[in-house]
């Protein structure tokens, strides 16, 4: 792939392996939505994203070199070989399947806490009540950014009780996301170290929170700790 930047925008060229529907909604991430136009926009890192493809090239509007370099590279994993990945599935029939599936599904490298967050809110739930959740979440106790919310930290968070959660129609996921919220924001739960730590550790380490298991667990790992 090549990387421009062109008139305030980031214009991505020759992108193989990457289709904004599969990666941006098939429940990894839960704050982007499709808009008439074809374009994608969401926010992550407490700022809107707006996204077009076409073909194999992305454009990224209004945003610098910096800031494409600093979070957002990162962020759509675009130094990964996907190519690669999906031809070493060749040989295994099931992963092949599933690799010709999914094949423009690129692993998002969310922010640690959101990420777990939004799994404790995935529970035994569907992907729009998942993202309705999220909203309210954003809507009540986000910081206003330019076209939305921010996802409220932990800090802000820890501090509330069940009660106040009440217009998330969360049910029983707000005792979880709470008690989340207080163990990372004392810092028993320091979700940075979990990017080092042997596997199982980090994953023992999550399961401190009331209503993690495995699945919630290994989600946070993956899509905001980058334990690919």
């Amino acid at each position: 792939m090549t990387v421009k930047f062109e008139n305030g925008n980031i214009i991505i060229e020759n992108l193989k392996n990457f289709d904004l529907a599969q990666t941006l909604d098939c429940g990894q991430a839960f704050r982007w939505s499709p808009a008439e136009n074809g374009h994608w926009s969401g926010i992550a890192y407490g700022r809107t994203v707006v996204l077009s493809l076409q073909d194999e090239t992305l454009t990224i509007f209004n945003m610098t070199e910096d800031e494409f370099n600093t979070t957002w590279r990162r962020y759509f994993d675009f130094d990964r070989d996907y190519s690669m990945i999906v031809d070493s599935c060749k040989s295994n029939e099931l992963l092949n399947s599933a690799a010709n599936y999914g094949c423009g599904i690129r692993i998002l490298s969310q922010e640690p806490w959101e990420a777990l967050c939004s799994f404790i809110i995935s529970q035994n739930n569907n992907i729009p009540r998942i993202k309705g959740i999220i909203d309210r979440l954003c809507e009540n106790f986000g910081k206003p950014i330019d076209g939305g919310f921010s996802f409220p930290d932990a800090q802000t968070l820890s501090t509330l009780e069940v009660e106040d959660l009440a217009p998330l129609r969360s049910g029983f996921r707000a005792k979880y996301i709470l008690d989340a919220a207080r163990k990372v924001a004392s810092g028993e739960v320091d979700l940075e170290s979990l990017r080092e730590l042997p596997y199982e550790q980090a994953q023992e380490k999550l399961m401190l929170i009331k209503g993690v298991g495995v699945k919630v667990a290994d989600c946070t790992l993956l899509f905001g700790l980058g334990r690919i």
